[in-house]
């Protein structure tokens, strides 16, 4: 595994090659920050050894080491030329990619764009880039998948949810190069893996009320809001002055933020005026006086810049819960909190479904109304309520009619 190491004050890179030990001096002090900029060139050597397609003179041109390995270059240089005559028409995966990403990069958010590279670049690509679009066969890929699931940080397994991901370019692209060049697609009938449902573990309220008491002052404000509205991390991290409509009690969901670069919402169906409550309005007036005049976003640092969701949650969020002794659970609970705070509180579902920006109530009753009886404690015993006042009722006055008589 290609490493890098210091000399002189200076990085260079270390690996091995054909059983040969090779060290390739670079200009670049030894600091943290360029050690980290090293690091993605360490990557591509890797891979490309690994999948036997490791030009030495493409990544150090004109090394004397290079000299060494000129019979692995020519023949490399062989193989790629037979592929090539080998198909007139048809491009390679990493040419088809190329054109396949301008025609469609002006459809994606800036971040999926960026997520997308990301997945070409140091996964799809450095393994199926020198085969031909129709040279893919369904094996090829079922092969590719499952060296995926080790393909993690020293060897770790990564999620299924992770393997469909960078799958989904893979099977577009195919999918686009087979209607074009009229081969068959083989991604046809090939299924997602399965991935666990998503794990829904929302506050209790005295939780809620716990965490609000005792979270630092400066973000008192902007846990209220994510517990009761329902807002997602890139909606409230993104939220402007402009979109708080203090005179109807609204908050306009319009924009959010993503990696400090405002964006559009997660959906058309995202974009939603949710209802401000009592306590929700109170701490927006309280935090209109701390950064109203301070920057356009609502919740910002000292710079007025929108806030960072890693370093919010690494500084505030899971030290607090560990001060209150609470089970860990991702910010994004917040936001179911709020689903089955209002279930309990007995609201229309449609109204909540609007709040939360569900097109449907579905969700709400396959996933949040399970928690509703153990918020309110109703597991069955309104309608035993009803039962009794009702039917025991009219035993007693029936009993009355016949004393009567």
């Amino acid at each position: 595994m290609a490493s890098v190491r210091s000399r002189n004050g200076m990085l260079f890179v270390d690996f091995r090659y054909c059983g040969v030990r090779c060290r390739e001096q670079t200009l670049l002090p030894d600091t943290p920050a360029n050690r980290r900029k090293v690091q993605p060139l360490l990557e591509r050597i890797d891979t490309c050894i690994k999948h036997g397609i490791f030009v030495y003179e493409d990544f150090f041109p004109g090394s004397p080491r290079a000299k060494q390995f000129v019979d692995d270059q020519h023949a490399i240089a062989r193989r790629n030329i037979t592929v090539a005559a080998s198909s007139t028409t048809l491009p390679l995966l990493s040419q088809f990619a190329a054109e396949w990403w301008v025609e469609n990069e002006i459809r994606w958010k800036q971040s999926y764009q960026e997520s997308t590279k990301q997945t070409l670049d140091k996964r799809i690509l450095p393994v199926l880039g020198h085969y031909r679009v129709d040279e893919i066969s369904r094996a090829e890929l079922l092969k590719f998948r499952a060296g995926l699931v080790t393909s993690g940080p020293a060897g770790r397994t990564i999620t299924n949810d992770r393997v469909n991901h960078i799958m989904t370019p893979l099977r577009l692209m195919l999918a686009d190069a087979a209607e074009r060049f009229n081969f068959v697609n083989p991604c046809l009938g090939l299924k997602p893996l399965r991935v666990k449902s998503t794990d829904v573990d929302p506050f209790s309220l005295p939780e809620v009320k716990a965490i609000i008491e005792k979270v630092r002052s400066d973000f008192r404000n902007y846990y209220t809001v994510r517990f009761f509205t329902g807002l997602r991390t890139a909606e409230i991290d993104g939220l402007q002055w402009k979109y708080v409509d203090f005179s109807r009690r609204l908050i306009l969901v319009r924009e959010t933020v993503v990696n400090r670069r405002i964006e559009s919402t997660k959906t058309p169906e995202s974009v939603r005026d949710v209802w401000m409550s009592k306590q929700v309005l109170n701490a927006m007036k309280s935090q209109y006086e701390s950064t109203g005049k301070l920057s356009d976003f609502v919740f910002c640092n000292r710079l007025g810049k929108p806030l960072m969701y890693r370093d919010v949650s690494r500084r505030i969020w899971y030290p607090l819960l560990r001060y209150l002794n609470l089970k860990r659970r991702r910010p994004y609970q917040t936001r179911h909190t709020a689903a089955t705070l209002w279930l309990a509180a007995g609201e229309n579902p449609e109204w909540i479904a609007r709040q939360m920006g569900h097109t449907t109530t579905r969700m709400l009753f396959t996933v949040y109304s399970r928690f509703v009886p153990n918020l309110t404690r109703k597991d069955g015993s309104a309608f035993e309520s009803l039962l009794e006042s009702r039917l025991e009722g009219n035993q007693e006055d029936e009993g009355d009619c016949e004393h009567e008589e």
